[in-house]
């Protein structure tokens, strides 16, 4: 599975390209826990999987560590944002 790590101020989580690779043999608060485990796994707050939307381009899904599934995340958003912005032209 191929991930990329971002920070902003204070929190750090796990993007996941949940367009270019299927992800739907794992159960996704599940995969939250072990990811983010900073232990034994690659560690952050919570994973965020790069989704397609039907009503924008692109949308996010926000797993928090422990597995529950979080509204929102302002940091969280932000680094969303960078990240599309950066892989923007390996989408066209």
């Amino acid at each position: 599975m191929q991930f990329t790590k971002l920070h902003g101020i204070g929190n750090d989580y796990i993007y996941i390209d949940a367009i270019n690779q299927d992800i739907s043999a794992y159960d996704e608060p599940a995969l939250s826990r072990v990811l983010s485990d900073r232990n034994f796994g690659i560690g952050g707050d919570g994973i965020i999987l790069v989704l397609p939307s039907e009503i924008a381009d692109f949308r996010m899904r926000v797993y928090n560590s422990d597995g529950s599934e979080a509204e929102m995340c302002g940091n969280g958003m932000r680094a969303f944002a960078k990240y599309i912005y950066e892989h923007a032209s390996s989408r066209r």
